[in-house]
This record gives C-alpha cells, structure tokens and sequence, in this order.
C-alpha cells in the first residue's frame, strides 16, 4: 500500500560533466511521518529504472504542519562516478555503522595517556601492549 506520493519538480538537469541526473523532490505524506532515504531510494530506482546504489538523496525539510518534504536527489551513471564526486560524510551515511571498541572508560583513559606522550609512541598506545610493559 502507497501512502504517500513523490513528484519531481520542474528543476530537472542532466549534467553530463559529472555524469549524474539531479533534481529536487517533492513528497507528500499526510498524517504521516518522514519517508527514509532507504526506502526513498527505492522508489526513485524504480521511477528511473536504475539501482538504489547510485541514487544520493539528501536536504529533506519536512514543511511546517507536516505532510509535505522537499529535497534533492542525484542519480550517478555508475558506482565509481558517485564514489569519485560525492562529498566523504554523504558516502559515510549510507554505509552501516561500526561499533566502537572498548568500553567508554577505556577509551577515555587511553585518550589522556596520549596526551602524555608524543611521536610514535601513541600509536604504541593504542596497540595491544599495555603501557610499554
């Protein structure tokens, strides 16, 4: 079941120099929270026969009152075009999340022990060996 509708406004381009459709969207879903950038990448995939892998949305504001999203979306050719263009922190949201080592006490004392020393010695910190012993 569809309970929402996205449009693509008038401002469509196709630039060739970087080799990516891009456009700004409009979503309506009333009485309904925000569409995730998952999902939204699936629709567009579908509406421009292409795979959700080269699709980039980003800029969604929900318009005040809800109901109602507008943001941009580009649709690279291919995977090395998006990974050769796309800013590092937009590639970064779309990988899945690793998990921090150690407990927050140990990353804290090992961040002052680094304080203390300088040169190739933090990374000896932060290997294996415990404090040079």
């Amino acid at each position: 079941k569809q309970w929402y509708q996205r449009r693509v406004r008038g401002k469509f381009i196709t630039n060739r120099i970087l080799s990516r459709r891009q456009m700004v969207v409009d979503i309506i879903h009333p009485g309904k929270p925000n569409l995730s950038k998952d999902d939204l990448k699936e629709k567009l995939a579908t509406m421009y026969r292409t795979t959700p892998d080269v699709i980039m949305p980003f800029g969604f504001k929900t318009d005040f009152g809800g109901g109602r999203s507008t943001g941009f979306a580009l649709i690279y050719d291919n995977v090395d075009a998006l990974q050769k263009i796309e800013p590092k922190y937009r590639l970064q949201r779309f990988l899945p999340k690793k998990d921090k080592t150690g407990g927050r006490r140990q990353r804290k004392e090992l961040k002052n022990r680094k304080k203390k020393v300088s040169g190739k010695k933090k990374t000896e910190l932060g290997s294996c060996k415990r404090n040079g012993k």
